[in-house]
């Protein structure tokens, strides 16, 4: 066991600021500005660094603190590092008003509290805690408020963390390590990814979610100002390579759901327009025809076309089984064709043979009357 004496703090400071010979020892720990008691094997801090006024810099780490002390005294302190510890808690923070680095992985915190008052923390590390079995490190919603402006640095790697939407609330993070944690919710990355537009590192190796299908290409895609993730850099043309091909996805995407509903609606206009030229059944079974233009014999004028089918239907026997119902009106100047079911199929086919049977060919032109002209001698002249 080693508790922190005035002759360690004389002996944690750097060769810029030894002591003095006439030098009183109460004026030169007031004009210290860092101290490096790291791997002391430190288990007690005690009260003699409330003599050092001016400390804005101490190493802790790698020690044996079980408790972090007592700093009301260094309200000038702006970095602190107790990382490697056996902290079980977080107190006595809320007081250092300047802090703004904030050291406390590898220790046995499992609830991250006690700083809603320190406004202008920028990095704050607390990775790698000893937590219970079963047990993922828990947040205070108050402190992550608190520092929710100012934050520009976030570790939480190894926290057993199977969630990061608590981050959220972090507006300008420019770095998040959340490595070897259960995160598995891509949806999530993506949501805080598209908030964070300054982030250009990135840490979730170790995760669930890296063995996904394009895990590295579909994170780079999410953000545009990521330089380094999970430790390699996204060079910028890596970057416009991946846009570009997912630009081209989500076109190619959008062109195939068009082309589905243009065909289906195709097919459906196609059907609409096949049931309005086939007609309408009515209540006594027959079908009428809209236009009888509908159909017309290729090469045959649409009136000439309506002459023969009204001489075709002149001469059809009356004793045909359904003669009765066969016949021609004319309605505005249109010849419409009722007939019954079976004997459309009889006209139409008779049409036809007269069509194949028929020539409308241009008379030809008369032919030269031949008269002879007799030869005159070649004695007589005009």
């Amino acid at each position: 066991m080693v508790k922190l004496s005035v002759d360690l703090i004389a002996r944690g400071t750097s060769g810029y600021t030894k002591k003095k010979r006439d030098e009183e020892m109460d004026h030169y720990l007031k004009r210290l500005t860092h101290l490096y008691l790291e791997d002391k094997c430190i288990d007690d801090v005690g009260e003699d660094l409330s003599l050092c006024k001016n400390l804005s810099v101490l190493y802790l780490y790698d020690n044996k603190i079980s408790k972090i002390p007592d700093l009301t005294q260094n309200y000038c302190l702006t970095h602190l590092y107790l990382h490697n510890n056996h902290l079980t808690e977080m107190s006595n923070l809320n007081l250092l008003r300047k802090l703004t680095k904030l050291y406390l992985g590898g220790n046995s915190i499992t609830v991250v509290e006690g700083i809603d008052k320190l406004e202008h923390l920028e990095e704050f590390h607390i990775e790698n805690q000893q937590l219970p079995a079963g047990e993922k490190l828990l947040f205070d919603p108050r402190s992550l408020n608190a520092i929710s402006r100012s934050l520009r640095v976030l570790n939480v790697s190894g926290n057993r963390l199977d969630s990061i939407k608590e981050f959220s609330v972090i507006l300008n993070l420019h770095q998040f390590m959340a490595s070897d944690n259960s995160l598995n919710d891509m949806k999530e990355v993506a949501t805080l990814l598209c908030q964070w537009r300054q982030l250009h590192r990135l840490d979730l190796d170790g995760n669930p979610l890296c063995h996904k299908a394009k895990y590295r290409d579909r994170i780079i895609i999410m953000s545009n100002s990521l330089d380094v993730f999970d430790g390699k850099e996204v060079s910028p043309t890596a970057r416009q390579f991946l846009q570009n091909w997912k630009a081209s996805k989500d076109a190619q995407k959008k062109r195939r759901e068009l082309e589905q509903e243009m065909g289906g609606s195709g097919v459906m206009e196609q059907q609409h327009t096949s049931y309005n030229g086939l007609g309408s059944a009515d209540l006594s079974g027959r079908t009428h025809l809209n236009k009888i233009s509908s159909y017309v014999m290729p090469g045959l004028p649409r009136r000439q076309f309506e002459e023969v089918l009204a001489k075709s239907s002149a001469n059809l026997p009356s004793t045909a089984p359904h003669a009765a119902n066969n016949s021609l009106k004319t309605y505005n100047g249109k010849t419409n064709f009722v007939s019954s079911p079976n004997s459309l199929g009889k006209l139409q086919k008779k049409l036809m043979e007269h069509h194949r049977s028929t020539r409308w060919e241009e008379p030809s032109p008369p032919e030269r009357a031949k008269t002879h002209i007799p030869r005159l001698p070649s004695s007589v002249h005009f």
